[in-house]
């Protein structure tokens, strides 16, 4: 199980106010042995994406789509299928490892759990596997008989990756894996996980609101906005030369190591992601967004293909300014009344 595809995901929550929609009808897809970064502010879906695909998420969620593991449907499956292919299919390691950890278990213990539960191992057997993964992470083999609270934040989530692989997945889901360590662990680990995808040949999906991090460790990368993904492509590419103003904006807050001039005025992005119970009609950016256009009012944009140009030929964004003028009209979008195809700064 290596291939990972989402078909028009929309994930809602019940309140007691109404409905909240959280996620609006992504589409994504994993290859087998690819990384995939998923990059956006707090509150844009991201999590739920995550929590979604392996259906962790609470009752008051409701789901449609499809989520597709290697053809078969995690939203569809029964309990047994479900429970089978979380930890032995795809795992999934949780930001805030201290929270994620049963703080009066030994570390060993809680990564053995699911070999035992899964695989079907003697104890014995399960042991040695929790050595060989410590050994994975670059932890001691003695630091199985640890509890949580006798760990650094660093070691913690080096615990958390073992337990994410001790099946031997072939898709990983890292949910921020690195927000709550400071920049020297924060780099080991995600040396870590770079060495482990590429020794084990695991996908990878990897979500931070950090696109810096995301451009160095994952081929490609998709930008969400009140829950939808507005940008899609290489990694590079998005980072470097980014097609739609809110991927623009995010690349833009990252200062320039040795430029005073942008240590000085950094550059941000004014005003909150809108509600999900209240999103503005049309572009649901316009708010927000530098180059707005009175015809970004008229219709709220889905991913389009970013042309001219080859190497482009697999990006794609959310903004009518990436449309000529006979698209933005089939589209139900006004045509723009300069240039006909003017790219997102």
């Amino acid at each position: 199980m290596n291939h990972l595809e989402v078909e028009d995901l929309h994930v809602t929550y019940r309140s007691a106010a109404g409905d909240v929609p959280a996620v609006r009808g992504i589409g994504l897809s994993l290859a087998p042995g690819s990384t995939l970064g998923m990059a956006g502010e707090s509150g844009c879906g991201k999590s739920t994406v995550a929590l979604a695909l392996l259906r962790l998420l609470p009752k008051s969620a409701r789901l449609s789509g499809r989520v597709l593991l290697d053809g078969e449907d995690v939203l569809t499956m029964r309990w047994g299928r479900l429970r089978a292919v979380r930890w032995a299919g795809a795992a999934i390691v949780f930001q805030g490892a201290m929270h994620s950890l049963n703080a009066v278990r030994r570390v060993g213990d809680q990564i053995a759990e699911p070999i035992l539960l899964h695989r079907g191992a003697t104890r014995a057997e399960a042991a040695r596997r929790v050595g060989a993964l410590l050994d994975q992470v670059g932890l001691p083999q003695w630091r199985a008989k640890a509890y949580p609270h006798e760990l650094s934040g660093g070691q913690r989530q080096r615990v958390m990756v073992a337990m994410a692989l001790a099946c031997e997945p072939q898709i990983v889901i890292a949910d921020e894996p690195t927000t709550a360590l400071d920049v020297m662990i924060q780099a080991q680990i995600l040396r870590l996980i770079d060495r482990l995808v590429d020794e084990q040949s695991i996908s990878m999906l990897m979500i931070s609101h950090d696109l810096s991090v995301l451009a160095d460790t994952c081929d490609r990368l998709a930008i969400m906005y009140a829950g939808r993904v507005v940008e899609e492509g290489p990694a590079s590419a998005v980072f470097a030369d980014a097609r739609h103003p809110y991927s623009s904006a995010l690349s833009a807050a990252f200062p320039t190591i040795g430029d005073p001039k942008s240590r000085r005025a950094p550059r941000g992005l004014p005003g909150d992601p809108p509600d999900p119970a209240a999103l503005p009609a049309g572009c649901t950016f316009r708010p927000r967004c530098p180059v707005a256009e009175d015809r970004c009012a008229a219709v709220d944009p889905l991913l389009w293909p970013v042309r001219p140009s080859a190497p482009q030929a697999d990006r794609a964004a959310a903004c009518v300014r990436v449309l000529s003028a006979e698209e933005a009209a089939a589209a139900g979008a006004p045509a723009p009344a300069g240039p006909t195809r003017e790219a997102a700064p």
